[in-house]
């Protein structure tokens, strides 16, 4: 059977911004027999992540993720649903999802790579598994309390970066259903500062490029700031960082402003910075949601329930197409989501 698929067409340079035109789509025959142990699935939803920017250099700076190849198909976090099955676990109209999933209409893929999951917990939203009851939905709720420290009625205030994004709009909420007696979001525009309010109940927002950020903060953070939730990186986190309190805490979820440049993770502090973080014995710590796997079964029901009693809101900017998986990237690189951004390859959640 002929199958699209997106492959690595040219790489950005470890310094350069990447564009939808670093990707490629091309048409390729896909076997029309699966072996024992394989099952074939057509793909519903792909994500684009932040973290796949170093996987377009040809060496991604760490040993648990593989770059992506040049002509070849790309891979990341994706679910689909079984249209034929050889494995034991899996049935036909099975939903399955994998953090390795192959950019294609239709793949075919060795059962044991594949989590089956239940549609039940996310009320049908199956693209909700790549987002807010999934990885980014783990990496916000585990980050927080194994970096976070936060103690309910200890009035403790917490500030998130990129917090219109994919970690940044749970981690925020999570914030407050924890603790947090005061959560201010900063992000890049004055929709998505509204959205911060008046959708998700974060008691206050920044837009960075309007205004002096540090005079902004010193006002809604009137207490300083005990806990901050780090997407970003650079100016931004060097200005939090030096209205953090005493034995406060960072929790290093990414560093998105420093992923076009050729620089160490996570980023060393100017020495200013570093001064602070010393002298006020800030925990800023390398946080990695893998190493909590034993966690994920809890957090995920953890997730979904929160979801369910209308405590977590869920926001996604979804793209249609295959064909837009390039251009999903690049507006994921540059802010142009809100929420996780999706993007839908196939609709139909029937075999």
């Amino acid at each position: 059977m002929i199958v699209q698929r997106v492959v690595l067409n040219s790489r950005p340079g470890k310094n350069g911004n990447p564009v939808a035109e670093n990707f490629r789509v091309e048409e390729v025959n896909l076997s029309d027999n699966i072996n024992e142990g394989q099952v074939q699935v057509r793909t519903l939803y792909l994500s684009v992540d932040p973290y796949m920017r170093c996987r377009m250099n040809e060496d991604t700076g760490t040993d648990y993720i593989k770059a992506w190849q040049l002509s070849q198909v790309v891979d990341g976090g994706g679910i689909g649903i079984v249209e034929e099955s050889k494995h034991i676990n899996f049935k036909k109209g099975d939903f399955v999802i994998s953090f390795y999933w192959p950019w294609q209409t239709k793949v075919i893929l060795d059962g044991n790579s594949l989590e089956k999951v239940d549609p039940q917990l996310v009320d049908g939203h199956i693209s909700y598994f790549l987002g807010a009851i999934g990885m980014p939905g783990l990496t916000s709720l585990i980050g927080i309390q194994e970096k976070g420290h936060i103690t309910a009625g200890s009035n403790q205030t917490m500030v998130v970066s990129g917090a219109a994004g994919a970690c940044g709009s749970l981690a925020g909420q999570i914030g407050h259903l924890m603790g947090c007696s005061r959560v201010v979001g900063i992000c890049g525009t004055q929709e998505k500062c509204l959205f911060l309010t008046s959708e998700l109940g974060f008691d206050a927002a920044v837009n960075y490029k309007k205004g002096n950020v540090a005079e902004q903060l010193r006002e809604l953070c009137p207490a300083g700031v005990d806990v901050y939730f780090d997407n970003v990186g650079g100016d931004i986190s060097d200005t939090v960082i030096s209205q953090m309190n005493q034995n406060s805490h960072i929790i290093l979820c990414g560093q998105i402003s420093q992923y076009n440049k050729d620089v160490p993770y996570p980023p060393p502090l100017p020495p200013a910075i570093e001064a602070i973080q010393k002298e006020r014995n800030i925990t800023r710590e390398r946080f990695m949601v893998l190493n909590y796997k034993d966690r994920f079964e809890s957090g995920i029901l953890q997730l979904s329930q929160w979801f369910k009693e209308g405590n977590l809101k869920i926001k996604e900017t979804v793209m249609n197409g295959l064909e837009n998986m390039g251009a999903a990237f690049q507006s994921m690189m540059t802010g142009g989501n809100i929420g996780k951004q999706i993007v839908c390859i196939s609709e139909e959640t029937s075999v």
